[in-house]
């Protein structure tokens, strides 16, 4: 039999011991499964109290049971519940009663999800919506997540699709009336007309994007410097804990630190690391080069330096060369610690930060900095219907053939149309419903198992 054929078995709350445990059940044998435990049916998507037994006749637990018949369940498959109390010999029991029904099996990580998604009760993107819900660790990821699984992006991909689909039957029923003198051109208006409108419709929505996508991993903000300036000082007040450790000795910190936090909604890792010098010392050396590494990896770096010392520019220049590109001068900032001791206060000079790490005088200043860097980046995440890179890439795809296509159907239809299948073609595998076998493993083996 074939594994998809199987009935599956799995706990879909959270870990034991705890006050309640379910267990979802899903497939062809989840009826025999219900009535072989509980005894007989409950009414469909009704809960019963039903004292369960296993195979011996021996009490496993008093529980609640459901019954979902398919197809209408979450999976598109018979599915029964079992709510049961969630201490571990209870589930070990329950598990073993289950496992020992002909053709059932524990699933796979991912695997409900999975099916619901093969039966046509999810798209990809509302699958994927489902696992950043699931992963969510701020308000805004949650917000985002759940537009998705509630086809956000889903819904405007199926229509997408269907006028591009329309739009390209007008223009192959003009390659098939090609002889018929002013038809073919009757027929190319609308279609040009339809194609142009949608093809400015998906580019709009990328435009409008910005970093949406990035709100799943969050902003990344390095904090960097020369050693002493009271960079790890720093991570402390951001993270309002002791989180590195502070020492009026330098070189103290010799690894990445990395913290996550909540600012304002938006997840922002923040890492602290090396001092940047030269040194002989190898493992210092080490730590450099990881500090460095990281820096130019970050989308955001607050280049640490004491209040009245000058800023190294051949330190800043290396910075703004990442990724064989320039990065933005807005995406390095100059802090300027310890202005109790004198120098440089807040917003002196323009486009500085003055702060004292150790009384805390401009952390709220830069804080709310760091929100209003954090909203631009990420753009229009609040409304945004892009959650991943790989749907961003289908979607300009699509874009790109919707404009190749109104450059060539002037020379002829058949290439037009070519262009229109690979719109929709890219579309279709957005919605995960073509040729996308390559990416549901990778989608799914990240799911929890029992989801």
């Amino acid at each position: 039999m074939h594994p998809r054929d199987q009935t599956i078995f799995a706990l879909s709350s959270g870990r034991a011991p705890s006050a309640i445990a379910v267990v979802r059940v899903s497939g062809p044998q989840a009826g025999v499964a219900l009535t072989t435990l509980a005894g007989k049916l409950p009414a469909p998507r009704q809960a019963s109290r039903r004292l369960l037994h296993d195979g011996a006749g021996q009490p496993i637990d008093d529980a609640v049971v459901l019954w979902f018949p398919g197809p209408g369940s979450a999976t598109g498959e018979d599915v029964a519940e079992f709510h049961v109390h969630g201490g571990r010999a209870v589930l070990a029991a329950l598990f073993a009663a289950i496992s020992i029904i002909p053709n059932t099996r524990a699933a796979e990580p991912g695997e409900f999800t999975r099916r619901s998604f093969e039966n046509g009760k999810l798209d990809l993107t509302e699958a994927e919506g489902l696992d950043d819900l699931i992963h969510a660790d701020t308000d805004r990821q949650r917000r985002q997540a759940l537009r998705q699984l509630q086809g956000l992006l889903g819904d405007r991909a199926r229509d997408w699709r269907e006028r591009i689909i329309e739009a390209s039957a007008l223009i192959e029923a003009g390659i098939d009336f090609s002889d018929e003198g002013d038809v073919p051109a009757e027929l190319r208006a609308p279609a040009v007309k339809a194609i142009r409108a949608l093809h400015d419709e998906i580019t709009k929505v990328l435009a409008a994007q910005g970093h949406s996508e990035r709100l799943r991993d969050g902003l990344v903000v390095a904090i960097a410097g020369e050693p002493n300036v009271g960079k790890s000082t720093l991570m402390n007040q951001l993270a309002r804990r002791e989180v590195a450790i502070v020492s009026p000795y330098a070189g103290t910190t010799r690894d990445v630190i990395e913290v996550q936090l909540d600012l304002d909604g938006y997840p922002v890792t923040v890492i602290d690391t090396a001092g940047i010098r030269e040194t002989d010392d190898p493992v210092e050396q080490e730590g450099v080069r990881r500090a460095r590494a990281r820096a130019e990896d970050a989308d955001l770096v607050l280049w640490l330096v004491e209040g009245g010392r000058s800023v190294d520019p051949e330190a800043i220049r290396s910075l703004r060369k990442t990724g064989g590109g320039d990065r933005a001068d807005g995406s390095i900032w100059i802090v300027r610690n310890k202005i109790d001791l004198g120098g440089a206060g807040p917003g002196e000079p323009r486009g500085e930060f003055g702060i004292s790490a150790s009384r805390g005088d401009g952390i709220p200043e830069l804080v709310e900095a760091l929100v209003t860097f954090a909203a631009d980046f990420f753009g229009a995440s609040e409304g945004g219907v892009i959650t991943r890179v790989r749907q961003r890439d289908l979607m300009v795809r699509a874009s790109d053939s919707l404009r190749r296509s109104l450059d060539l159907v002037e020379e002829g239809e058949e290439l037009a149309a070519e262009e229109l299948r690979a719109a929709a073609y890219a579309l279709g595998r957005l919605l995960g419903r073509v040729d996308v076998e390559d990416v549901l493993g990778a989608i799914f083996q990240k799911f929890c198992i029992g989801k």
